[in-house]
């Protein structure tokens, strides 16, 4: 049908009153239309490939295109027929005469030939190689001389034009026998005549088509072409001339609503007095809504310019409009700025959404906005949606479109449209995992602004992270329990399943329409997360039938059980759920599966701390599968250890039932140094500033001692013996009275001991505070008396008493606290018995308070650990389940807000902003500022062996656990150094030009 093609019979003359097409003169400037009242324009010809091409489709909002758009358009292929002389030499072109009207063909069918002017021409040997345009025609005023047949067109540089797709000058006189003149019938003169008539009426249609002037009845192909020209064509043509109409409809819709949204919307919020969105958040607020729409509309700016003048020179029968949309379509830039939007429209949406609920003005907006005329009482979403459903609906258009092409002609259609469709598939399937990421994020951010979390509870769950996602949200049923059994009350809740944490909540709607999720337990971290049966049978849920009759009201639906617990409260924290059927179960089953999976994996490459291990395998305790064995020693449980140096070695010190074993670090060559029944405590004196000590001091039961470290280490090096080491020993306390516990810390640049002792039946503790003594002072310090044998520590102040029930006791800058069962009370060490006593938290206005007051419902029978310095003007007081902020006068802020830990703690550690809280089952690691947690490390049978003081980043955090050995030795002991990480920075390869000398061998 396309394939134009020759025939052996020779052609009549042109009929009475027929003209010849005629050439009209042309300029460098443009090719000029006869003078019509349906056309008055010029277009402009496409330019030599050495010349720049203009862009013909520049439109408005040009500042705002990005630097790519400022080039040229991708230069169009030149056609074959270039290569080729003129034929027109040889026949002259008479005179254009224009007088306002002009002949044309309505409908030029392919399939046969209308006038004897194709015949005449044909007889010369030529032909025409393109359906020729209404501008091609002369005008009827001519008819009377007969000119030499010319070209119907100019040729067209497009590089899958039909024009392009034939050289009649490449071809021989003859015609081939294929095509029979039973295929061509005559047209007469009168039927050419009328359908003029009626095309010129269609011009005017036309016009106003793309002007937009038509109603919308009018809008349709068939309405601006002749019923004769539609009934020559074929059902077939009329279809696929129907289908390119739409294309170039669509086109321009889009672009006027582009357009609309530029102009009503961006300018509008722009614009407005007083402003709608305050000027500081307008910008970003536009960038986040509108995106690249300014970017994307100037490309189809282009595309419909060039459809509407290929509609103007080929109308009613359009060859193809592949051509144009290859062009755009074939840069990189136009699917990736159409992927960008696609994929973040989601969010668009949604903060379109959001400002609608919380901007009163902007709803105003909007709603004002919506009488103008080219917004026609849309929302502003349909518009925004526009980009994403442009791509779709363009490639259903051309798959349309490639069907009708009729695969029996050769037509350019068939190879440049499965290249168009391959490309806008490619990046519809490319958009579809953003979009969906996208709706996902827009989720759960709607999640995350509807929860409501427990009153007073702190909860910093790293919502707004740019990593975080939301995995499953779906209805589970749960039913509640009543003192002796299940009752049948099902209550329906909200679970919603995020990358670090799961949630349950229940859903209240508000008269507003706004929901509000509640959430029914305190989030569980999926580090603490783990499952429970999901393959028990399903149990009946009784729910009243919709059409039950008076003795069926009940049915019974099935729903199907899986259980989650948490780690650490395996049995408070216990949530069986309910699904309405088991396909749900398993949905659920497989994202708690993969996301926990993922997570885990995330954790082990994020870690803060990497415990790194020390010794596993010396130290043993007894197993299941021990065997004794004459001479086995078994160490048993490690109760103490401390870290210290000997000139720029590392050495370990580890108390446990024999006495203290020493060792250099991660070696497993321990020496038993001091022979004493199960130390409490360790502590190493080594240096502070520019003092040296070197002394380990030792608590055994009821008694202080210390011991060189300098004699230590030689005796783990086998340097020395025993002997050695008891020689060095120095009984600091204990003789008249129990020692219950010491620390090592440092005050006010001095390194001091503090030890609580209490004598039988006292109703209280003395504290007593000793200072180390820097060796260089050794010789010149008197000793107190021969009796004490204490040369490396003097006392520092007066001893004090305390609270009989004092466990610990932690140290600031210039006070220390006492961890007592009612609170920490800080003193100064230095002068206890006239020291102010303060307990904090300070909790007296709890009566007038309510935050506070409930704080201090919630700290009762709480068991404080200590409390570390978050910043200048805030303390983090530490308890063994919860924590609480203060300021430096003890009175708590963030309106007595608390942080809940996960675990019950049994001591905790502190490190350049983290806090350590230590059980016997796990580690979790928080942000001390925050409350958010970070780490989560797990084992068995966890114990904090040495955690400070705390002085330098590079101090070490010691805790010891079950081993990875358990035989016959027995259980091993494993101790490990927990060390902070650091963020692995992106380095930039230095990039080196290699010399030009390099490629002289290889002669380039």
């Amino acid at each position: 049908m396309y394939e134009q093609r020759r025939s052996s019979v020779a052609l009549p003359g042109l009929p009475p009153g027929a003209q010849p097409p005629v050439i009209g003169q042309t300029s460098s400037a443009a090719h000029a239309f006869p003078a019509s009242t349906a056309y008055n324009f010029e277009v402009t010809p496409p330019m030599s490939g050495q010349e720049p091409l203009p862009n013909p489709w520049d439109a408005p909002f040009t500042s705002n295109r990005p630097p790519q758009m400022s080039r040229p358009t991708r230069p169009r292929v030149v056609s074959m027929q270039d290569t080729y002389p003129t034929p027109l030499a040889s026949h002259g072109a008479g005179p254009r005469i224009d007088t306002g009207q002009r002949i044309a063909f309505p409908f030029p069918d392919p399939n046969y030939y209308r006038s004897t002017s194709y015949r005449n021409e044909m007889q010369s040997g030529e032909r025409p190689t393109h359906h020729h345009s209404n501008s091609d025609l002369a005008s009827p005023s001519s008819a009377s001389t007969l000119q030499p047949p010319q070209p119907l067109h100019h040729r067209n540089t497009s590089v899958t034009s039909f024009a392009s797709s034939f050289n009649g000058y490449s071809e021989d006189g003859h015609f081939g026998s294929d095509y029979h003149e039973a295929d061509y019938q005559e047209v007469d003169n009168d039927s050419v005549r009328a359908l003029t008539d009626q095309q010129l009426a269609s011009e005017e249609g036309l016009r106003r088509f793309q002007a937009g002037e038509l109603s919308e009845k009018d809008q349709e192909w068939h309405r601006l072409v002749p019923e004769e020209a539609r009934d020559a064509l074929g059902k077939q043509e009329v279809q696929r001339q129907s289908v390119i109409f739409e294309v170039i409809k669509s086109e321009r819709d889009y672009v006027a609503d582009l357009e609309a949204v530029e102009a009503v919307y961006v300018e509008g919020l722009r614009m407005a007095k007083p402003p709608i969105i305050s000027s500081s958040r307008l910008g970003i607020f536009i960038n986040e809504v509108f995106q690249n729409l300014r970017i994307i509309l100037s490309y189809h700016q282009r595309i419909l310019a060039a459809l509407f003048a290929r509609q103007r020179e080929q109308h009613p029968l359009i060859q193809s409009v592949a051509d144009i949309i290859l062009d755009t379509a074939l840069g990189d830039d136009f699917r990736s700025n159409y992927e960008t939007y696609i994929k973040q429209y989601p969010l668009a949406e949604s903060r379109h959404r959001k400002q609608m609920k919380s901007n009163r003005a902007y709803e105003t907006f909007i709603q004002s906005v919506s009488n103008d005329p080219r917004i026609r009482k849309r929302d502003l979403i349909t518009f925004l949606s526009r980009p994403v459903t442009k791509l779709p609906r363009l490639n259903l258009l051309l798959e349309q479109l490639l069907k009708l092409t009729d695969a029996e002609y050769d037509h350019p259609d068939l190879q440049t449209l499965p290249i168009i469709l391959g490309i806008l598939k490619d990046c519809i399937k490319s958009t579809q995992p953003g979009i969906e990421a996208a709706e996902s994020k827009v989720k759960f951010w709607g999640l995350c602004e509807s929860l409501v979390f427990q009153k007073g509870e702190i909860i910093d769950m790293d919502l707004y992270d740019g990593s975080r996602t939301l995995v499953y949200l779906g209805p589970v049923m749960r039913r509640s329990r009543t003192e002796t059994s299940f009752s049948d009350k099902w209550v329906e809740l909200t679970a919603a399943l995020l990358d670090n944490y799961f949630l349950l909540t229940r859903e209240e709607k508000r008269a507003n329409g706004t929901v509000r999720r509640l959430l029914m337990s305190r989030p569980l971290p999926l580090s603490f997360l783990r499952l429970g049966a999901f393959n028990t049978p399903p149990e009946p849920r009784r729910e009243k039938a919709e059409d039950g009759g008076l003795l069926d009201r009940y049915r019974n639906v099935p729903m199907y059980p899986f259980t989650i617990y948490h780690a650490a409260s395996r049995s408070t924290r216990r949530y069986t759920l309910y699904t309405a059927s088991d396909a749900l179960r398993k949905k659920w089953y497989n994202s708690f599966v993969d996301t926990i999976g993922v997570h885990k994996v995330r954790q082990e490459a994020n870690m803060w701390f990497n415990p790194q291990t020390l010794t596993d395998g010396y130290f043993r305790s007894v197993g299941r599968d021990f065997t004794p064995v004459n001479g086995m020693n078994i160490t048993g449980r490690i109760q103490c250890a401390v870290p210290f140096f000997n000139g720029s070695r590392r050495f370990l010190a580890v108390g446990c039932g024999p006495g203290v074993y020493v060792a250099p670090v991660k070696t497993e060559k321990y020496r038993l140094a001091v022979s004493v029944r199960t130390p409490n405590t360790l502590a190493a004196f080594i240096t502070w500033g520019d003092k040296i000590f070197n002394r380990l001091v030792v608590q055994v039961d009821s008694s202080l001692t210390s011991y060189s470290l300098d004699i230590l280490a030689r005796f783990a090096d086998g340097q020395t013996d025993s002997t050695a080491v008891d020689a060095s020993k120095e009984r600091i306390a204990g003789n008249d009275s129990h020692i219950v516990f010491f620390r090592h810390v440092h005050l006010g640049g001095r390194a001091l001991l503090i030890y609580c002792s209490k004598r039988r039946l006292a109703s209280s503790m003395t504290l007593q505070v000793l200072e180390a003594l820097d060796v260089k002072d050794l010789s010149i310090v008197p000793r107190r008396s021969i009796a004490s044998n204490m040369h490396c520590f003097r006392p520092y102040g007066e001893p004090g008493y305390i609270p009989k029930d004092a466990y610990d006791i932690v140290a600031l800058s210039k006070t220390v606290g006492v961890c007592t069962n009612d609170g920490i009370v800080t003193l100064d060490p230095t002068n206890i018995v006239q020291s102010a006593v303060n307990i904090i938290p300070d909790l007296k206005d709890g009566l007038t308070n309510e935050p506070m007051a409930l704080l201090k419902a919630r700290l009762e029978g709480k068991r404080p650990l200590g409390f570390v310095k978050v910043d200048q003007n805030e303390l983090l007081v530490i308890y063994d389940e919860m924590g609480c902020y203060i300021n430096k006068h003890g009175v708590p802020v963030r309106r007595s807000g608390f942080i809940k830990w996960e675990i019950k703690a049994v001591s905790y550690a502190y490190r350049n902003g983290h806090i350590l809280l230590v059980s016997p089952e796990f580690i979790e690691i928080r942000n001390a500022g925050t409350g958010r947690i970070v780490q989560v490390i797990e084992g068995q049978d966890i114990r904090l062996l040495y955690s400070g003081p705390y002085s330098t980043k590079d101090d070490p955090v010691l805790v010891v656990m079950r081993g990875k050995k358990d035989d016959k030795e027995g259980v091993s002991e494993r101790i490990a150094e927990l060390v902070q990480t650091e963020e692995i920075s992106v380095m930039t390869p230095a990039v080196t030009t290699p010399s030009a000398s390099v490629w002289d061998e290889w002669d380039m």
